[in-house]
């Protein structure tokens, strides 16, 4: 199974759902629509590509790009052909809500339960969704880049050194 192989499946029964495709370090990586997020990873399951592993769910955020401020990047494996894929979907800071993939793939539960927790990003249907490892009176999600990184009373050190 190649990149192109997978690139073109996707593409053919979700024409307009693929934003765009890139291979960095030789993983395809694809763009999709947020709303078609769960038809497509639903499609990769259980299609002769056999997408059978979710390997990660992780958030993002960039404060920078107000429309794709904050995303999820899915992580998917075939652990028969050993092919790897990336999917990112993006949404702006007020609609920032995915559907859940709980029900296809079980491992799917803390993965999201914890990006929730870190970046406040919803999973639309997921059964238990409350923080996982912060405590539940924290009252912010600690992965967001609104914080200071430093003490702001510190004179040896500034945003600057931290890529801010």
């Amino acid at each position: 199974m190649t990149n192109e192989f997978v690139l073109e499946a996707i593409t053919r029964e979700f024409p307009e759902s693929v934003i765009s495709s890139s291979e960095p370090y030789g993983m395809l990586t694809i763009e999709v629509k947020k709303e078609d997020l769960k038809k497509i990873v639903h499609y990769l399951k259980d299609s002769t590509l056999e997408i059978n592993f979710l390997t990660d769910v992780c958030g993002i955020h960039y404060p920078e790009f107000p429309e794709k401020e904050i995303g999820v990047v899915y992580h998917l494996h075939n652990m028969m052909t050993n092919f790897r894929l990336r999917l990112k979907i993006f949404m702006s800071r007020e609609n920032i809500e995915v559907d859940s993939l709980v029900d296809l793939y079980a491992g799917a539960n803390w993965m999201e339960r914890e990006t929730y927790d870190f970046f406040g990003i919803k999973f639309k249907g997921h059964p238990d969704l409350r923080p996982i490892l912060n405590m539940e009176d924290l009252g912010y999600h600690p992965m967001l880049k609104e914080y200071r990184l430093e003490d702001g009373t510190r004179t040896d050190k500034d945003d600057a050194m931290f890529g801010r």
